[in-house]
């Protein structure tokens, strides 16, 4: 990725490709003994944290290092299963970015994107750019080492990769609100999945779950020296965040969650809100073609040329280099990835007007960048990492007949991604693992959680950001009335509340409002 991409835009490459589904992480037992559990050692954790330098990792990732910032990192161990810890362990890899004029240094800011699957130590690299390239705001850069970590199975920390690229590609190139043999097809490709990963991981699979996830943030607390923890999360960040603070009350400095799960929420609620979100995400794209015709080519009526779009993709599919077709599923992961950020919407309307010019190019850059496809049609372990996390706290869920009767009553309710999130719902229905669902309760103990919310969400739609902070029952809740998901760093208002609370332990005395712009 270039570095000159803005950090909203940052965000959505790394968060789009997973956040359809991260919302549909299902509830866990609330009788946890985080006391039961072992913990990492501090004094010992520490003194065995080996860091080396690796500007190559960002060198690899935006061509440089960010002028003034050194990068080092290092591999802990954790065990697999924190409750059987002598049953061997998991890498989990660490960056940590360091400003070269670091003041007052306050320990540690501990990142994780979201997903699950995303890599915290690319977003470690991003941010460390700063605000001019829409990173974290100096002040913050100068009082924290910013360290990012790919939790247990994603990407370079034990990465769980099960999936066949042709098996992703037929997964995104399906029909996405499927006729009954349509379905049925859709229904088998989840069991041949399911079966592949079971073959390859069988009872480890369980163990990607966000509970064991959550305990091995407490082994990166130790590996870098800080006495409480200091945590930046975002969309399944928040969720990770959120079991942390319950399970590690007394380890808690500071934890800003953005884009809030309710934890509390089960599949179908959560698959059906961002039916909704996206449905009113795509409202906001088409009245701002509406009203600014020269930025939208395919102004005035946006919806009436995706949906044209997508019906004539069903028909005769447009081919691209290569022969690839964009099909009605392609297409549709290019408006989702784009409503991840406002500043996609122009990219949106761009890469549809070329479509309808018998151009798919800009189509497949924008549904690649979602489900992270490379030039050579290799995906990286986001999704498989995605499904295992999800389906491993799963508890219950719809069965298949469940999920095609979802499909046809949610199609009535949100008529362009009702009946896609239904049908998403078939990942887990035949996932061979055991399941291991995290608690859903209060952090008695911890001091005040920052909990952001974004009123124009569309993967993790804003109500459940008060649900979360009631939740926990210390959280303080901050709006942003914006578009797009996440909040930080935006305006100069989130900004200044959510620096003021890391740096200081500021919160507001009431739940605060900030404006779009």
């Amino acid at each position: 990725m270039p570095v000159a991409r803005n950090h909203r835009t940052i965000l959505a490459g790394l968060l789009a490709a997973t956040l359809v589904l991260a919302g549909c992480t299902l509830p866990g037992r609330g009788d946890r003994d985080p006391a039961a559990q072992p913990t990492p050692t501090d004094s010992a954790g520490a003194a065995a944290t080996v860091w080396r330098p690796c500007p190559e990792v960002a060198e690899d990732l935006v061509g440089r290092g960010a002028a003034g910032v050194s990068y080092e990192c290092a591999t802990i161990q954790v065990p697999r299963d924190w409750a059987a810890p002598d049953g061997g362990t998991f890498d989990i890899a660490l960056l940590r970015a360091r400003a070269a004029d670091q003041r007052d240094r306050i320990g540690s800011l501990v990142l994780n994107p979201g997903g699950p699957g995303g890599s915290g130590v690319d977003t470690a690299v991003y941010l460390s750019f700063g605000p001019a390239f829409g990173g974290l705001p100096t002040e913050v850069l100068q009082r924290f080492d910013v360290v990012g970590f790919d939790p247990r199975g994603v990407s370079r920390s034990s990465p769980v990769k099960c999936i066949p690229d042709a098996d992703l590609d037929a997964t995104f190139g399906a029909e996405p609100d499927p006729d009954q043999a349509e379905f049925d097809a859709l229904v088998a490709l989840s069991q041949r999945i399911g079966e592949g990963c079971g073959a390859e991981y069988g009872d480890r699979l369980r163990l990607f779950a966000t509970e064991q996830a959550a305990r091995d943030m407490d082994a990166v607390r130790v590996a870098v020296g800080d006495e409480k923890l200091t945590y930046l999360g975002y969309s399944y960040g928040t969720l990770l965040g959120a079991t942390y603070a319950q399970l590690f009350p007394q380890n808690v400095r500071a934890l800003v969650l953005d884009g809030a799960i309710d934890p509390r929420q089960g599949i179908v609620e959560s698959s059906e809100g961002q039916a909704k979100g996206f449905e009113l995400a795509f409202d906001n794209f088409t009245r701002w073609c509406a009203q600014t015709p020269d930025r939208c080519p395919i102004a005035p009526d946006a919806r009436t040329a995706v949906t044209d779009a997508l019906e004539k993709a069903r028909v005769s599919p447009v081919s691209g280099e290569g022969g690839r077709q964009a099909t009605a599923g392609w297409i549709l992961y290019a408006v989702i990835s784009s409503l991840y950020t406002e500043t996609g919407w122009e990219e949106l309307a761009g890469a549809i007007d070329d479509l309808q010019r018998g151009d798919p190019a800009k189509v497949f850059e924008l549904a690649d960048r979602y489900a992270e496809r490379g030039p050579d049609g290799h995906y990286s372990n986001l999704f498989d990492a995605n499904i295992a996390v999800n389906c491993a706290d799963e508890e219950s869920g719809p069965s298949v007949e469940q999920i095609r009767d979802l499909q046809t009553e949610w199609r009535d309710r949100y008529p362009l991604f009702g009946a896609p999130l239904a049908v998403s719902m078939l990942s887990c229905a035949s996932w061979p693992a055991q399941r291991d669902g995290y608690p859903t309760g209060p952090a008695t103990g911890a001091p005040p959680i920052l909990v952001v919310g974004t009123t124009g969400d569309p993967a993790t739609p804003y109500e459940q950001t008060p649900r979360l902070a009631e939740m926990l029952g210390v959280g303080v809740v901050l709006t942003w009335e914006g578009e797009g998901h996440t909040a930080y760093p935006q305006t100069g208002c989130v900004n200044e509340v959510v620096d003021a609370y890391l740096i200081d332990l500021t919160v507001p005395t009431t739940d605060r409002r900030c404006p779009a712009r």
